[in-house]
């Protein structure tokens, strides 16, 4: 039996870390692993909004209630259905103890069912893959620059800089009505998923990030990425997922034998 006549399985590895940053005194980032489903998920609680860090733990916790699904489509809309329940709930607990007033958070998830990945996404948070030294964004920022960006009225260089590059058009919470983009893409072994918020890749520029992703393992990769957003200031929370595909050894053990 080869790889020509049946497509391998992939066991997805995972190492997630977060930090305060260097200058806020709260964590309003939340992040959740869950490699027995394939979910991983960032949600960052909006700076500026009251109790951010109570909207992004109430989403990670929502997410943290999906099991497994038969079908792609399923595990779909329970993630979807998942965000969608959740905003409003966090629209209920700002009425409720907050006196109306806003609270809310990005979110960007990663699913994968076989060989198959998808991103569903709300706001700035970003989801990149890694493969054969090409670094891409599987998602696109919910924020008043990238659709300057996108109508031809910036350039990315010029986003990077303009003052209004943090405000977002777009968060879970933050509204009645919450639009969850959806990015569907092909999976295969040696892929690195990068799951970061906005504390990451605004202290540590995408040619960084790929080097790291590509030089170092999995574990020590979280820690120097982390480690530089901080070396250059972090002026914001910091929270980085790592996911990446390798060989089912337990596959190929059942293989062998059969062989």
């Amino acid at each position: 039996m080869s790889d020509t006549t049946i497509r391998r399985p992939i066991r997805w590895n995972s190492v997630q870390s977060t930090d305060v940053g260097m200058v806020r005194e709260v964590n309003e980032d939340s992040i959740i692993s869950l490699p027995e489903v394939q979910l991983w998920a960032v949600a960052d609680g909006m700076g500026g909004y009251e109790a951010g860090n109570v909207a992004s733990n109430m989403i990670v916790e929502s997410l943290g209630g999906i099991t497994n699904k038969s079908s792609l489509n399923e595990f779909i809309d329970s993630v979807e259905d998942s965000l969608i329940d959740v905003n409003h709930r966090i629209l209920e607990y700002a009425d409720i103890m907050l006196d109306g007033r806003t609270l809310g958070s990005t979110i960007v998830t990663l699913a994968i069912k076989g060989h198959v990945g998808i991103c569903l996404w709300a706001g700035d948070s970003r989801l990149y893959r890694f493969r054969n030294n090409d670094f891409i964004q599987l998602s696109r920022d919910h924020s008043q620059v990238e659709e300057l960006v996108q109508q031809g009225f910036l350039t990315p260089e010029e986003a990077e800089i303009h003052p209004d590059s943090n405000v977002i058009t777009r968060a879970i919470g933050a509204s009645p009505e919450v639009y969850i983009d959806i990015n569907v893409f092909s999976v295969q072994l040696g892929d690195t998923f990068l799951l970061c918020s906005d504390g990451l890749y605004n202290m540590v520029s995408k040619d960084e990030m790929a080097e790291i992703l590509n030089s170092l393992p999995l574990q020590e990769a979280v820690d120097t990425l982390i480690q530089k957003a901080l070396d250059n200031g972090a002026n914001d929370n910091v929270s980085v997922i790592l996911v990446k595909g390798s060989p089912d050894a337990t596959y190929s053990t059942q293989v062998n034998l059969q062989e």
